[in-house]
């Protein structure tokens, strides 16, 4: 895990950028609500807010970033409302919390806007609950998260836009689907479900700090998919909840709310959130406890009690989860990881298709985005076989073919990326061998995603570079046969 967040590439510093910008973002922003002459408690959710706006906006180019950026108060403000207004009434306020989680897991149908919507959505209503905010406090917090986006879309459009001199991401879209079969309508269900058992559990637990158990539950559930996902982030979520407590331990609690050592341990764990987030999930759960301890200790309240308690409700949260995607419309982690196995490899066919063309001298031919594409979804294979390929699976033999496969794949966006490199080259021109490769290159990919046999081929002696990793795909399609192929009964990643 130390290695993971530590020698982790970092190509551009885009991840260090990202961090550091955060922690800029949400100073300033914290700064604002305080000349402003806003409380403790509209600043912290001031700072809250700026955090998501910076952090949850995920939109592939910086103009769908900056509308997301001005539709998070239309999303959010509602709901802070309706949760100021129902504070005193705890039947409607958590039924109203059940159908914020809802809502909010269900608008991920609409891709990126619509998950940073959600989950926007969903942390006004935690956060109302956090700072026992009431109506009273209703135009002070909303005031706060206003000024807060305003100043954290300057900073991010403004003042440092480094993704202005990148290429806009490539976003793969969700699995299709209607009504049920729709992955997201099952996992809204799923973690309503969830977070009602989270709920109930968490107020036995707590009637003062319930909302963490609903809490954990919900971020349980976000970007993942199936069934085993969803297991291993959670398993994830309760280590990182108990290192960050040790943590705090020795950090949080000795501070006792001192106003400088509290704002430096902030800002780290700021930045550590925002530099971890990409690479491991556990250490960015340290770091959010953490900073959640940091604020209790900011409003007085902090106490060892306080931090074990929140252990317990996040393991209930957890539990709920576990519960909800094991027993209510289940998405198998075979089903999720086979789908976006189909999808690379068609991605490498389109891949192929277009370097071909372009070494032809098609007009138009770019084979760059199909490129990008099939990163994006390799990223996805790797988290959908998370769960087979955890030091925890006792499935030795599952864990070894999951390994392959990725491998593998591995292997054939290595050469696709070669061959890429060597299609931008001005000198490149066509060779007759050429189309013949690619040819052999799509019907392997076709006999893959068709189920039928194909047989690997030894490259010819005195090929190009182009040839050469044309080759060395077919080879790496090839090998790809016997693990995607388990035996009877023997899914590549069980149920």
């Amino acid at each position: 895990m130390l290695k993971r967040v530590f020698l982790a590439p970092d190509p551009g510093r885009i991840r260090l950028r990202f961090a550091a910008r955060a922690v800029l973002g949400i100073g300033l922003a914290v700064v604002v609500c305080a000349l402003a002459g806003h409380s403790l408690t509209g600043a912290v959710t001031g700072g809250l807010a700026a955090l998501l706006a910076l952090f949850t906006v995920t939109d592939p180019t910086v103009r769908g970033q900056a509308l997301t950026t001005a539709m998070l108060p239309a999303a959010g403000l509602p709901v802070l409302a309706a949760a100021a207004l129902l504070h005193d009434h705890p039947v409607a306020r958590d039924l109203a919390f059940l159908a914020v989680v809802g809502l909010g897991v269900y608008a991920r149908r609409w891709g990126p806007r619509g998950h940073s919507l959600g989950v926007f959505a969903f942390m006004m209503y935690f956060a109302a609950q956090f700072l026992q905010a009431r109506t009273e406090q209703l135009a002070e917090v909303s005031a706060s998260v206003l000024l807060s986006v305003l100043t954290a879309a300057a900073v991010r459009f403004g003042l440092w836009c480094y993704e202005r001199r990148l290429p806009p991401a490539v976003v793969p879209p969700p699995p299709a689907g209607t009504g049920l079969a729709r992955v997201t309508t099952r996992q809204a269900i799923q973690a309503t479900t969830g977070a009602g058992f989270a709920l109930v559990m968490g107020q036995l637990v707590s009637g003062q700090r319930w909302y963490w158990a609903v809490g954990a539950t919900w971020w349980v559930f976000v970007n993942t998919t199936s069934r085993g996902e969803t297991l291993v982030r959670g398993f994830r979520r309760v280590l990182g909840t108990v290192i960050g407590i040790g943590l705090a331990l020795f950090v949080a609690v000795p501070a006792h709310g001192d106003g400088p050592l509290t704002a430096l341990v902030v800002a780290v764990s700021v930045f550590g959130i925002f530099y971890t987030a990409a690479v491991s999930y556990t250490w960015m759960m340290l770091w959010v406890t953490v900073l959640a301890a940091m604020l209790y200790g900011l409003l007085g309240v902090l106490t060892p009690g306080l931090l074990a308690l929140r252990l317990v409700e996040t393991g209930v949260g957890a539990l709920g989860a576990a519960l909800a995607v094991a027993l209510v419309l289940p998405v198998t982690t075979h089903s999720v990881t086979d789908a976006w196995i189909q999808r690379a490899l068609r991605c490498v066919h389109a891949c192929t298709a277009q370097t071909a063309a372009r070494l032809a001298g098609t007009a138009g031919a770019d084979p760059a985005p199909t490129v990008a594409e099939l990163e994006q979804l390799l990223a996805r294979v790797r988290l959908s076989v998370a769960p087979l390929v955890h030091p925890l699976n006792p499935m030795l033999g599952r864990k070894r073919r999951a390994r392959r496969v990725l491998g593998l794949l591995d292997d054939c966006a290595r050469e696709i990326r070669g061959l890429v490199a060597v299609a931008g080259d001005p000198e490149a021109s066509h060779d007759a061998r050429l189309a013949a490769a690619c040819r052999r290159v799509e019907a392997a990919v076709e006999a893959l995603t068709g189920g039928r046999d194909l047989a690997a081929r030894t490259a010819p002696a005195g090929t190009g570079p182009a040839l050469a990793h044309l080759h060395g795909l077919e080879r790496a399609l090839a090998e790809l046969a016997a693990p995607l192929r388990a035996p009877s009964g023997s899914p590549l990643v069980g149920a």
